[in-house]
């Protein structure tokens, strides 16, 4: 059976590397390594299809170096036994795992003794942000290089090349794909190659010649042939998260441009629970006290958006997210109970002062609760001078009030004013 055309175009040496500059590229890290033949154990991480194994496979092209790759879920410890034997003969091997983040405890245990006498280099593939999901033990004997995402320009070398090469390409066939395909191919296919060598392979192939023996692409085939949107997002992969943060932080910084671009990958993730969960939190932690009723507000259109659900739910969901990004901005109380919480935690705090303490029951009195306590309501304007803090920490101040919204600016006043009594 014939393997992928994704498979057979992954490249032998770091020349042929298509994209990751930053780590490949002429005096980068891992062409530093490979010129000078040091290599060391290493975790490559990014989006599928963006060639962390072509980059693993291109290294040991390049030393010359044995390989045997595996992967950490479909392959067992018996296998592991093997590769480590292959080392034995030869020296040294360069152990390619995908799905590294899946690796268990039985394998771990088994390969890390290897890894540190230097018989074994890893070089791990994952989608996972190894910093949440590898191991520390086997984290902190590789170095860890994040690969980006191929822009279409990089796609697009990559298609050239594989309608070019008559070895493991698709240059025997006379396929004549337009420029219009081959864009589309390339700026579609989200940054993931494969499934643009993927789609390519599916179009020469399924594409019958014309009466001039030609296989025509035309853009319409190459559509069919994709059935994949530019965007991909995975709702439990790290990079959720990473849109979940850009949304805030363009809501905190007033861009609602910017907020609505990541409104809509959001929405188009499907992931109502975690986006609704973050505008209620960014119009307390944000928002706060700058404009207070940005928050009940906002969890109206919380609960519509919930009631009614997508696709309609993104029209309440915008309206929130425009009223956020224009209203005034205050974190004054999200960093006022951080302060209060931080204390609690780090400081002695000392006791309640006694006259704050309960006092309804038999016997209070004897223990000096509630003696000597001073009831507002008994004292003009509902007020009157009193210390509410422990004795530890009686002069601690947390709210820093931030006027820049009408609310807050009252408040703050009221707050001067009650200090300097």
């Amino acid at each position: 059976m014939k393997q992928p055309l994704a498979f057979r175009m992954r490249p032998n040496c770091l020349e042929d590397v298509i994209g990751q500059q930053h780590l490949v590229g002429e005096g980068r890290i891992i062409h530093r390594m490979v010129q000078a033949q040091h290599l060391q154990s290493m975790i490559l991480y990014g989006p599928p299809g963006v060639g962390k194994t072509s980059i693993a496979k291109a290294v040991a092209g390049s030393t010359k170096t044995p390989f045997r790759m595996l992967n950490a879920v479909t392959h067992n410890k018996k296998d592991m036994e093997i590769a480590v034997a292959e080392a034995k003969m030869s020296g040294r091997l360069i152990l390619i795992l995908d799905e590294v983040h899946r690796l268990d405890k039985a394998k771990q245990d088994f390969l890390l003794p290897h890894l540190e006498n230097g018989l074994l280099i890893l070089i791990g593939a994952t989608t996972s942000n190894p910093f949440h999901s590898i191991n520390s033990a086997i984290r902190s004997r590789c170095q860890i290089f994040e690969l980006k995402p191929l822009t279409s320009k990089d796609i697009l070398i990559g298609l050239q090349r594989a309608l070019e090469d008559n070895h493991n390409g698709l240059g025997t066939y006379p396929a004549s794909v337009s420029k219009e395909a081959l864009l589309y191919l390339s700026e579609r296919s989200g940054g993931d190659i494969r499934s643009a060598y993927n789609a390519l392979e599916l179009a020469v192939l399924s594409t019958p010649q014309n009466k001039n023996g030609t296989i025509e692409i035309t853009l319409s085939i190459a559509e069919e042939c994709l059935q994949k949107k530019s965007f991909v997002h995975d709702k439990d992969g790290d990079s959720h998260y990473d849109v979940l943060s850009a949304f805030q932080k363009s809501i905190r910084g007033s861009d609602v441009n910017a907020a609505l671009h990541y409104l809509s990958r959001l929405i188009e993730a499907g992931d109502l629970p975690n986006l609704t969960r973050r505008l209620i939190v960014i119009a307390y932690e944000d928002i706060g006290l700058a404009n207070p009723q940005a928050g009940p507000r906002t969890l109206a259109a919380v609960e519509a958006a919930e009631r009614i659900g997508f696709p309609e739910a993104r029209i309440p969901l915008a309206n929130a997210v425009i009223e956020l990004c224009l209203s005034p901005k205050s974190n004054s109380a999200y960093q006022a109970i951080n302060s209060a919480l931080h204390d609690l935690r780090t400081k002695n705090i000392g006791d309640i002062p006694a006259y704050l303490k309960d006092a309804h029951y038999a016997g209070a009195a004897s223990l000096g609760r509630g003696v000597g306590y001073l009831y507002p309501h008994d004292f003009p304007n509902g007020w009157v001078k009193q210390q509410y803090l422990p004795d530890n920490i009686h002069n601690r101040v947390y709210y820093e009030p931030k006027e820049t919204g009408k609310f807050e600016q009252s408040l703050a006043a009221v707050y001067a004013r009650l200090q300097k009594k």
